[in-house]
């Protein structure tokens, strides 16, 4: 009986199996780019090449008369700057648009969680249409609301009438220094609370009930639930809203623009609308200038606001 020997099989190459991957990769990679390619296109044209143009222009002495030579103004550093904050409009204006923070933000967000609070607890049959009635002063044109509110705390108004119907002598709301500011302050109220409640609801809807229920078996009332669980688990939607807020009222300049001008005597008068009547005057330098400014104050107050709140989240 013979047998016959099996040869030896060939040992086979190993292809590397990293080849195939870093391909897939790189093909991964390259779409990726092309759908973001749009969106990059437009920020560049949009907003990444203005932004370093209004920087450049900010550190010039250009004007309106040297639109047709604008490579002929000369550099001038941060003297724009130091203008700025040596113009006792500036200041007053930052003084003015610390004003509307320091009011504007705190009453928006305790009228916006107050309606949440209101929204989230016992209104059930008519949740959605109330919610669209609150917030729909965010969508209404502002220039109408302008126009309304101007009527309505004109001297002879109809919140003069209605004073005058219960026996007080209305004042000129919006022709009083003292009084046109807390009017200016309160459209800006009314236009953004909307906007506060709807994201408060959404913190509120987000707490589990669980918690609530096993708090009202330890005895806790109301306040308590309030005070220690939906304060606390309503921080990170506090600090959203916080910033959001902050960010408008540091950049406002419809309300003052619409109701007031500015006046009486710059009493209303913001940061935001500085610029424009800098940038109408043909101050480019010193528009971009307050612009940056303006910027500077955002990015201030919004990290000081991250820092605060976030560490207590």
């Amino acid at each position: 009986m013979t047998t016959t020997a099996v040869p030896a099989t060939k040992r086979t190459r190993t292809v590397p199996r990293t080849a195939a991957p870093r391909a897939s990769r790189a093909r991964r990679t390259a779409v990726a780019w092309l759908f973001l390619a749009p969106f990059g296109v437009v920020f560049l044209v949009y907003t990444a090449i203005p932004a370093v143009a209004a920087l450049a222009l900010s550190l010039t002495d250009i004007r309106g008369a040297d639109l047709r030579t604008p490579f002929a103004v000369d550099f001038t550093g941060i003297d724009n700057y130091l203008r700025l904050f040596q113009d006792d409009t500036f200041v007053r204006d930052i003084l003015n648009t610390a004003l509307f923070v320091a009011v504007g933000v705190p009453l928006t967000m305790g009228v916006g969680f107050t309606l949440a609070l209101v929204l989230n607890s016992g209104v059930s049959r008519l949740r959605g249409v109330l919610r669209t009635v609150f917030f729909a002063p965010v969508v209404t044109n502002v220039v109408a609301v302008a126009l309304i509110w101007q009527y309505a705390f004109h001297a002879d108004g109809t919140v003069d009438k209605l004073l005058g119907a219960v026996g007080f002598a209305g004042p000129n709301w919006l022709d009083d220094p003292d009084l046109a500011m807390p009017v200016v302050i309160l459209l800006g109220v009314w236009r953004n609370f909307g906007t506060a409640m709807v994201l408060f609801l959404a913190g509120l809807q987000a707490v589990p009930r669980d918690v609530y229920e096993a708090a009202a078996l330890d005895g806790a009332g109301r306040w308590r639930q309030l005070r220690h669980i939906t304060l606390p688990l309503l921080l990170p939607t506090t600090l959203m809203v916080s910033v959001l807020l902050t960010v408008f009222y540091l950049q406002v300049f419809d309300e003052p623009y619409l109701l007031t001008g500015g006046g009486p005597l710059g009493s209303t008068e913001s940061v935001a609308l500085y610029t424009y009547r800098q940038f109408g005057a043909g101050e480019f330098g010193m528009s971009s200038a307050a612009s940056f400014v303006t910027l500077a104050l955002v990015t201030v107050v919004s990290v000081v606001q991250f820092r605060l709140l976030r560490s207590r989240t």
